[in-house]
């Protein structure tokens, strides 16, 4: 489980703060496709990509992937696990079902009071 809480302004800026950079956004996206349409992504059946998977599509270095990786972890909005030689990295999906929680409490009272 995250240590991540969207009661914390600071921990909730600072995800925000990590997909503000495109890149970083872009990797983030593609983690969120792990999860098999239509289907409830949950901690035990989450798929990840690979480090050197998520750069394929990027015009980045591998030193700047790798930067790119440890920010999104420390913001709390992804998990890796070394697999061997390779990092498999996969979003944290209590981090994504607060931020989903996050969007949806004050955009329901908005709606309702218009």
């Amino acid at each position: 489980m995250s240590n991540y809480s969207i009661n914390n302004p600071v921990e909730l800026a600072e995800a925000f703060k990590a997909l503000s950079n495109p890149n970083r956004l872009q990797i983030f996206q593609r983690l969120l496709t792990c999860c098999s349409p239509g289907t409830v992504c949950s901690a035990d059946t989450v798929s990840g990509f690979f480090v050197g998977e998520l750069g394929e599509d990027l015009a980045v270095a591998p030193s700047t992937l790798s930067h790119h990786i440890k920010e999104l972890q420390r913001a709390g909005l992804i998990k890796t696990l070394r697999k061997g030689k390779n990092i498999e990295c996969f979003v944290d999906v209590d981090t994504v079902r607060e931020l989903l929680e996050f969007f949806a409490v004050p955009l329901n009272s908005t709606i309702s009071e218009v």
